[in-house]
Order: structure tokens, then C-alpha cells, then sequence
């Protein structure tokens, strides 16, 4: 393959996907806010950038993994598109409905085609390039971003013709995680105070009625308490809980629970036994049970 490729964002989540890239034998240019983080990346012949705008300048299709929406607003600002002309952006971070339609604009003024990607999937997902990516924008964009998402996932869902459209379905999907993740911390503290192992448990569960990925790897998770290292972060959880949210808010529809989740994913941040762990740890607040709440 012969395009020339960027990546902005080397998280836990970016560095998986940018070191499949990378050993993909793309030419790979990367960046990310604090340098030092693309070890890995880097020894599987990427080439760190100094700017933004370099990655741009140097590739001819840009991704991106960034945080939050101030993160995502910093990067990408009108001096970091300057060199953005003709180029394609593919921004696969979670990102507010209002961010996306801001992106579009931006890159739009600056000349660069814009879509967005989210992603559906943990990091040792996309190491093993078994992503499932929900792609909207342009058709025509898409149709040139494909051959590279098609290293990082095993299917791209098209879900419309607006970029903000692929966000609004990452925050719909992360919000039922959310409540997976509050019903078996629920179920797990009922059966557990029956004096009934927790993974044995997990396996009924998960064999007879929730076979999905997020049961199953959630749940042994919560019955193990093996929180740490975190695949996803509590403080990324609340982001998105906020994500979907502000959605409700925009859009009109009705999120009865929401309060109820931002207050266990608020205090698990706000304890430093649990704000480092992943943000399946909420079960831990659930089993405190109420009087510690």
C-alpha cells in the first residue's frame, strides 16, 4: 500500500492501533502530546513528528486517537490545518456531537476532507486488528480511508453521510456498556452475599443467556477484581457517561439512570483506591453497598 499515513495520538488505545500500522510496513508519520509514548511504535519504523501540522504535511491520510474534546480541539486548530489541504483526516476518538460538527467545519475551510471513525473494542482488540469501526461522512472518503481501516477492524459500519452521526453511535453504544457494566456489579454483589462464587457465576451467566464480549470480559473482570491495568479508565467512563448526556440534551430524548451512573462513576474518581482502575471498578462502589455511598 502505498499512502502515506499519519497517526495523532499515542494512548493506550492509539499505541495498539498505530503499532498494527506500522507493522503493517505502512510509511508512518505519528505524533502525540507528550513525547516519549511511541516507543514501540517508533522501533517498528514510525517517525515522530514535532507538530501536527508535520503529520499533515507529511501524509497523505491522517488518524486520530485523542482523549476528549479539548484534546481533540487543541490539536487541531487552524495553524495544525494549514497543512491539511487535500489531505483526508479520520478521527476515531469518542468525541461530543458538537465537536464533530466543529471538526467538519474546520477542515472544511482549511481544504482537507474530514470523517469520522469511532471504534468499538479494547486495546488487545485492536492489536489483533479486530476492531469494529463506525464510519460516517463522505462516501467518497471512506471509500479512500477502507484499505487502512480495513488493517485496524474487521468490519466498518457506515452509519450516514454526517461525521457526527458514526459519535452519536459510539455514545449509544457506551451507554449500554455503562449499564452492562452497573448490572453485573448489581448481580454480582446479590449472588456474592448468598455466599455464591462470583466467577461461577460469571460462567452461568455468560453461558446461558449473555454470551457477549462485554459479559464475558467484563464480567470475569468484576469477579476477579482485576481492574488494574486499566483498559479503559473510570475518568474516560464519566467522559462518556457526559458524552451521552449532552446528546440527550440536543437531541431530546429521555436518559432516566444517568444521574444514578454519574454517581457511581463520580465516586469511584473521587476515591484513590478505585480512580486508577478500569472503569468496570463502579462495581466496587456497588458492592460497598449503600450505607458507604
Amino acid at each position: 500500500m502505498s499512502a502515506r499515513v499519519g497517526f495523532i495520538g499515542l494512548g493506550t488505545m492509539g499505541s495498539a492501533m498505530a503499532l498494527r500500522l506500522a507493522k503493517a510496513g505502512l510509511e508512518l508519520r505519528v505524533w502525540n502530546r507528550s513525547r516519549g509514548k511511541g516507543g514501540e511504535v517508533i522501533a517498528a519504523g514510525a517517525i515522530e513528528c514535532d507538530t501536527v501540522a508535520d503529520v499533515f504535511e507529511a501524509s497523505d491520510i491522517v488518524f486520530s486517537m485523542l482523549a476528549n474534546d479539548a484534546a481533540v480541539d487543541a490539536a487541531f486548530d487552524a495553524p495544525s490545518l494549514d497543512a491539511a489541504s487535500g489531505k483526508l483526516h479520520v478521527n476515531m476518538a469518542t468525541l461530543s456531537l458538537k465537536t464533530s460538527r466543529d471538526l467538519l467545519d474546520r477542515h472544511t475551510a482549511a481544504g482537507a476532507g474530514y470523517i469520522s471513525a469511532p471504534v468499538l473494542g479494547r486495546p488487545n482488540v485492536a492489536a489483533a486488528g479486530q476492531l469494529n469501526i463506525v464510519a460516517a461522512g463522505s462516501a467518497e472518503l471512506i471509500d479512500r480511508a477502507e484499505p487502512i481501516l480495513a488493517i485496524l477492524g474487521k468490519q466498518v459500519w457506515r452509519v450516514g453521510d454526517d461525521p457526527a452521526q458514526a459519535n452519536l453511535v459510539k455514545i449509544g453504544v457506551n451507554y449500554n456498556l455503562i449499564h452492562a457494566l452497573q448490572a453485573l456489579g448489581e448481580s454480582l454483589s446479590l449472588v456474592e452475599h448468598g455466599g455464591v462464587d462470583s466467577r461461577m457465576f460469571v460462567d452461568i451467566l455468560t453461558d446461558a443467556a449473555f454470551t457477549g464480549s462485554a459479559y464475558t470480559g467484563y464480567g470475569a473482570l468484576i469477579a476477579s477484581r482485576e481492574y488494574r491495568p486499566a483498559g479503559f479508565s473510570v475518568e474516560l467512563g464519566l467522559k462518556d457517561l457526559s458524552l451521552a448526556e449532552a446528546a440527550s440534551d440536543e437531541l431530546g430524548a429521555s436518559l432516566p439512570t444517568v444521574s444514578i451512573m454519574r454517581g457511581m462513576f463520580t465516586e469511584a474518581l473521587n476515591d484513590p483506591d478505585l480512580s486508577d482502575g478500569d472503569w468496570s471498578i463502579i462495581a466496587e462502589v456497588i458492592r460497598r453497598g449503600p450505607a458507604a455511598a
